[in-house]
């Protein structure tokens, strides 16, 4: 993939310089440049494991922007910057979004 792949489904983008995960704090969107990203992780969505958390976190290293479709989803996709919190997102096509998080080196 180049720099010039998008992906954009209203909550998650995925642009020519990085990540942008909407409504991820209440005021606004969390952008995180691809040389941030250290590792992109597929997890799988379970009752205990965030399907129910709509916003926020359960386990303080998980943060989840808002999605009120979560409960529909089975994989999330865990991003890993090297802090103690972990953004952790539902786009609608996880693959597309880990396909394009592992083309850009960190």
């Amino acid at each position: 993939m180049d720099d010039t792949q998008t992906y954009d489904d209203g909550r998650i983008a995925c642009g020519p310089a990085g990540l942008t995960i909407r409504w991820y704090y209440p005021w606004g969107q969390k952008t995180i440049r691809y040389e941030a990203i250290t590792a992109a992780n597929l997890r799988p969505l379970t009752t205990w494991m965030g399907k129910w958390r709509i916003w926020g976190t359960g386990d303080l290293v998980h943060w989840y922007h808002l999605d009120r479709s979560r409960p529909n989803k089975d994989l999330a996709v865990e991003i890993v910057t090297g802090g103690r919190i972990r953004p952790t997102i539902t786009p609608d096509d996880p693959q597309a979004v880990i396909d394009i998080l592992r083309s850009h080196p960190s």
